[in-house]
């Protein structure tokens, strides 16, 4: 276990197994995160990463144990509404922006409004609360996009709409962010801005529990990583422990080693290569 194994658990899966068109996903997977704990959980395409996001924002469940305990806890609660974790854990994945764009006309403001659908929403027609207002105009600031607030969000570059939906999971102030590969298809300098806002936050005291295949997301903030192979957890463990050759070779089935700096990412050993 690790220093901080006595800090309450933000997400604990205990033996979680779910099946995905009749295959199996995940298959057992024990894990502990504990709040304050800056997490990765890593693994090459199909290693299980979406099936443990769409398990934790409930859109997957897992198979039910026979003794009746729970697979899954949340911040200690087993049953929760999609609306109020939500609220709790500040969740960023690229479904979302997709589902932003099929909504034509919808403003920057409005998407992070969309956050507080947790709580008791106004009468239609009537305008959002002021607080509610208030809280998203700061959460655009803090991604540093308060000047994008009126614009249309069909009218973003990738970079900018990638901060607006961080923006609206912050808006809910969340202990603690679930991204899922929040850089991808980002360019260089938009990837840049994103990381050190995402640093910033870690700063701040938000957990970050990154989901990813990219070695470039894994800031200098992810001290912990989890090396999922085939569904399974292959490594659980510090950092310098986790990447390693062996493991990431094992993972993702060929030789890699990671080389970390101010933009890690990993190297593949050529046949021969030391």
């Amino acid at each position: 276990m690790s220093e901080d194994s006595g800090a309450p658990a933000l997400i604990e899966l205990d033996q979680a197994r779910v099946l995905r068109d009749g295959r199996t996903a995940l298959d057992g997977v024990s894990l502990r995160l504990p709040q304050g704990r800056h997490t990765a959980i890593l693994g090459p395409n199909g290693c299980g990463k979406s099936t443990f996001i769409q398990l934790i924002t409930r859109q997957l469940y897992p198979l039910a144990h026979v003794d009746g305990r729970p697979a899954v806890r949340i911040l200690g609660q087993s049953r929760w509404n999609v609306a109020t974790l939500r609220a709790r854990l500040g969740i960023v994945t690229g479904a979302m922006h997709d589902d932003l764009l099929d909504l034509p006309g919808l403003g920057v403001l409005d998407v992070v409004l969309g956050a507080f659908e947790a709580r008791l929403a106004p009468q239609d027609g009537d305008p959002p609360p002021a607080a509610w207002v208030e809280q998203a105009r700061a959460a655009l600031e803090r991604v540093d996009a308060g000047h994008l607030a009126d614009r249309e969000y069909a009218t973003l570059s990738t970079g900018e709409a990638r901060r607006v939906v961080l923006a609206r999971a912050l808006a809910n102030a969340p202990m603690a962010l679930l991204l899922d590969e929040p850089a991808a298809g980002l360019d260089v300098v938009a990837r840049a801005r994103l990381l050190r806002i995402l640093r910033r936050l870690a700063g701040e005291g938000v957990t970050l529990v990154l989901v990813t295949h990219h070695a470039e997301e894994l800031v200098p903030e992810i001290g912990h990583v989890v090396l999922l192979h085939q569904g399974r957890v292959l490594a659980d463990g510090p950092r310098d422990e986790v990447l390693v050759p062996d493991l990431l070779g094992r993972a993702f089935g060929a030789p890699l080693r990671l080389e970390e700096g101010p933009e890690p990412r990993f190297v593949l050993e050529a046949a021969g290569d030391a």
